[in-house]
C-alpha cells in the first residue's frame, strides 16, 4: 500500500512540475510592485509568503496524518483475530 501511495504522489508531483501552465502562474502586477519597492519590499513579500504557507501546510499535514493513522488502525483491527 505504501508503494502504491508513493507512486501516486510521485506521479502527481511529476505532472505538476511538467505542466507548462503551472510555471506561468506568476502575477505580473505583484512582481512589478514588489520589484519597485526594492530589496526590503522583496524580502517582506517572501517572509509574508512563508508566514502564510505555514498554517496551510500544517493543516494539510495534520489531516493527511490523521487519515493515514485512521486507515492504519482500521487495517490492523480488521486483521486481528477474534478473541
Amino acid at each position: 500500500m505504501l508503494k502504491r501511495a508513493l507512486a501516486v504522489v510521485t506521479a502527481l508531483i511529476a505532472a505538476l512540475v511538467a505542466s507548462p501552465a503551472a510555471h506561468a502562474q506568476g502575477c505580473v502586477l505583484c512582481y512589478t510592485s514588489a520589484a519597485a519597492s526594492g530589496p526590503a519590499g522583496m524580502h517582506a513579500l517572501l517572509v509574508g509568503m512563508a508566514v502564510l504557507l505555514f498554517p496551510a501546510l500544517s493543516l494539510f499535514l495534520a489531516v493527511g496524518g490523521l487519515i493515514f493513522y485512521r486507515a492504519r488502525v482500521a487495517s490492523l483491527s480488521s486483521e486481528a483475530p477474534p478473541a
